[in-house]
């Protein structure tokens, strides 16, 4: 394998990514309808249409202006929330903690479906003549792993609005739940601070580089991760 070039890098990413996204936003969506809440369903977010899931500033400008901001370092979005409305949830608290969890469960599997993928592509990476499609293939692959590993753990970190917040909201007894989401109005600034100072990469990194390096030795393809993506 060689390394790829930069508009090459672009195109191995776009696709994991979007998916990632996409899948993430649409299974908040799904499991609210099948506790009861048609809302997403009703407003034609149940699609994996991604344009319908992104966020003009958090999915394209700020990226952007981070990545340029920051010479390539670092970017930070977020995708169009999917809307819930947890007054027709059956058990609302409870409901509202399993429709939060159900983002990262989505990232998790589709993980494991690149990781499967991956493992198919390496079988066919020894013919010549599937060369020039197995390559990129690979790395696309591994991006996926990566990016869906990135936005499972990130979005278990405990602060409302994120995944992880609304989980410990559900799963705290009343009173402290109310407490615990009056963070929510600054959670979102207290996470960009958090990802400026480089504290939130502290603390999300090393759980993604075990997480990886497990998935990548239980499917056998360690050396071929560390060679994409040398963590």
């Amino acid at each position: 394998m060689h390394e790829l070039g930069a508009i090459q890098q672009v195109v191995v990413w776009a696709l994991p990514v979007l998916f990632a996204i996409t899948v993430h936003e649409v299974s908040h969506g799904w499991v609210a309808k099948l506790l009861g809440d048609p809302t997403a369903m009703m407003l034609g977010r149940l699609t994996l249409n991604p344009i319908k899931h992104i966020d003009p500033f958090g999915t394209v400008l700020l990226p952007l202006f981070m990545v340029w901001v920051s010479h390539g370092a670092m970017a930070f979005g977020w995708a169009k929330p999917v809307p819930v409305t947890w007054e027709n949830l059956r058990h609302p608290k409870r409901d509202m903690a399993l429709v939060a969890v159900a983002g990262p469960a989505s990232n998790l599997l589709m993980a494991i479906l690149w990781a499967v993928i991956l493992k198919i592509c390496l079988l066919f990476s020894a013919n010549p003549q599937w060369y020039w499609l197995i390559q990129p293939l690979i790395y696309m692959c591994g991006a996926g792993i990566l990016i869906n590993s990135i936005l499972m753990v990130l979005n278990l970190f405990p602060l409302p609005p994120l995944d992880g917040g609304r989980v410990v909201a559900g799963l705290l007894p009343g009173p402290l739940a109310y407490k615990f989401s009056k963070i929510e109005p600054y959670g979102l600034i207290i996470l960009i601070v958090l990802f400026i100072s480089d504290i939130l990469a502290a603390i999300i990194s090393p759980i993604v580089s075990v997480f990886v390096i497990a998935l990548s030795s239980v499917f056998n393809f360690l050396p071929v991760m560390k060679y994409i993506f040398p963590y």
